[in-house]
């Protein structure tokens, strides 16, 4: 069942639990994502990058994700990631997504709440107040597309995404959420996009700080690579939404690689392989939908 994004949060933080995000770039991730979440039976977030949202069939995508929500038996939602340009907004919400992260997070700080207010004010218009906001304070390294963003090679020829860019100032954050109007927050606590070089070291000192002064959701962007240990400790602080993105793509294409020449082999079995495709997705969701309901 489709459900606003702020009500599926809250929900689960009253129970304890973060809902899980996961970027589709298709529908069949789509697919093996609410299946995961309907054998769980919990609610997930299903998130579309805006240079998706940008192209035809990227709203086309979004308008199949909304019928998949409508007919799930869990809570779903819709929500179009990361975005700055209004007519990629306003697209996405005609589409079918209720929700929106408006990313002013490398704007100066009075630039970020001009953005969001100026974009709320714009869905209002459109007749769209309903459409729940996220917004991000604090800089997060990488990129969401792209697993390494602006990336560099350590001294063993890997390539691993940036250093976090900054965290998020927790005495800016009653004044942002106040004039910002914003329904949920992400913020920078160490968390990057794409890899992280070595043991990822949040900073759980900086996320109590801010959940202490403001009553809205926090959201954790760049879950991927952070240990489940780690991981569930952030119901506890607030954050009622974890954003995973690299590891689920990484883990469909390490399928696809090991598994195409055999299926190719096997009459071009596209099927076959698409279900192998829907298992690696699956398992990767009912494993973070776990971690974070424990």
């Amino acid at each position: 069942m489709r459900t606003q994004l702020d009500t599926l949060v809250a929900g689960a933080l009253q129970q304890g639990s973060a809902v899980p995000a996961f970027t589709c770039y298709d529908f069949t991730t789509a697919l093996a994502v609410v299946g995961a979440a309907e054998e769980s039976g919990r609610g997930a977030i299903l998130l579309v990058a805006p240079k998706t949202a940008a192209t035809p069939n990227g709203l086309r995508l979004i308008a199949a994700l909304r019928g998949l929500a409508d007919a799930a038996s869990v809570p779903i939602a819709v929500q179009l990631d990361h975005a700055t340009d209004p007519q990629v907004i306003a697209d996405a919400v005609s589409a079918g997504a209720d929700s929106v992260l408006v990313d002013g997070s490398s704007l100066p700080y009075e630039d970020n709440i001009a953005l969001v207010r100026n974009l709320r004010a714009a869905l209002a218009a459109q007749g769209r107040a309903d459409v729940v906001i996220e917004a991000e304070l604090g800089g997060l390294a990488g990129d969401e597309d792209r697993a390494f963003g602006t990336a560099a090679a350590d001294s063993a020829g890997s390539t691993v995404a940036d250093a976090p860019a900054g965290l998020t100032d927790s005495a800016q954050v009653e004044d942002f959420v106040a004039r910002t109007g914003a329904q949920l927050l992400a913020v920078a606590v160490g968390n990057v996009h794409g890899k992280y070089k070595g043991e990822p070291r949040l900073r759980w000192d900086v996320l109590q700080d801010i959940a202490v002064r403001t009553r809205i959701p926090l959201v954790l962007h760049g879950a991927s690579g952070i240990p489940a240990e780690e991981l569930v400790k952030a119901a506890a602080m607030n954050v009622g939404k974890v954003n995973f993105n690299t590891e689920l793509r990484t883990g469909v294409l390490a399928v696809l690689e090991e598994q195409t020449t055999a299926h190719r082999a096997d009459g071009e079995n596209l099927q076959a392989l698409l279900g192998l495709w829907n298992v690696s997705a699956r398992t990767f969701a009912a494993t973070a939908l776990a971690t974070l309901s424990r």
